[in-house]
């Protein structure tokens, strides 16, 4: 079955241009039927995925590839927008008036007469404004401070989440010391378990959970984000041991046909490696 193609959009403003070839692709009259299937629950999970994008291209500098990531994120804005003005809810222009509207409330010290010093009492005036903001949203009287954050966040960045918004009022350790001590304590209580006659998996679960939240208490108060510092350190173990694999194809071996000790001597010379490369950037060379 023949039919007309949709004309190409061609707007000189690149995000009009974008907003109307997505309303072209969501048209039920020529549009495409793969985007015509699509709600905002199927679309979430590639809104996730897309922000994970934009993350690792960041974390890696490429520019190249974060131009283009931030075009796959801002492509899922556009999206869900399209469906809330195809289901008469909301359009983009409401989603960019709101967020404008909210940057200039939450930016007095820019937009008003508040004076802040620096970027930590930036912070600490943000975090204000939302909590003020919050519980001008409260529905119950005994509403909690811990109300709001999401639940489907990842689980580290949740638990940095719950941890910032428990130590605005006051629930919080004194220094990184402390912290120290409490992760020695935890990973006890992990040994514990592990040495156990009767080994009990739902314990263990629950003691390594302790732990890893203890940890990303240390990161807080280190000024650390720990998604970030775990994710660097992801792609810092898979570049050693990608040459690890490497070094093995030089004696035309493969980490299966392999030992233990063999790939540690080897990992230990791709880990000097990097230390070398890293003194050499920070040398300019």
């Amino acid at each position: 079955m023949s039919r007309s193609p949709l004309p190409i959009p061609t707007h000189s403003d690149p995000v009009q241009r974008l907003l109307a070839i997505m309303e072209s692709l969501r048209n039920p009259d020529g549009g495409c039927p793969w985007d015509l299937e699509q709600s905002f629950a199927t679309i979430a999970p590639h809104t996730i995925e897309e922000a994970y994008e934009v993350a690792e291209a960041i974390e890696r500098s490429d520019m190249e590839s974060l131009k283009d990531e931030l075009g796959d994120l801002l492509l899922q804005v556009v999206f869900h927008g399209q469906i809330a003005k195809d289901a008469g809810a909301f359009s983009f222009t409401d989603i960019a008036e709101r967020c404008a509207d909210k940057l200039i409330r939450r930016h007095p010290h820019v937009f008003g007469d508040s004076v802040v010093a620096d970027a930590e009492d930036q912070t600490r005036a943000w975090e204000d404004i939302k909590a003020a903001e919050r519980a001008a949203k409260a529905k119950s009287p005994d509403h909690s401070v811990l109300d709001d954050l999401t639940s489907t966040l990842p689980a580290m960045t949740r638990a940095l989440k719950l941890q910032n918004r428990v130590a605005r009022v006051g629930f919080d350790w004194t220094d990184a010391a402390d912290i120290l001590g409490k992760i020695e304590e935890e990973l006890e209580e992990v040994r514990v378990e592990f040495s156990a006659a009767e080994q009990n998996p739902s314990r263990i679960r629950d003691e390594i959970g302790d732990l890893l939240f203890t940890v990303v208490n240390l990161a807080r108060k280190a000024g650390i984000e720990p998604e970030g510092a775990l994710r660097s350190t992801n792609i810092k173990f898979e570049r050693r041991f990608r040459r690890v694999e490497a070094l093995l194809k030089d004696r035309g071996r493969t980490p299966e046909q392999s030992t233990l000790p063999e790939m540690d001597a080897l990992w230990t010379i791709a880990k000097e490696e990097d230390h070398a490369k890293e003194e050499d950037h920070a040398n300019g060379l």
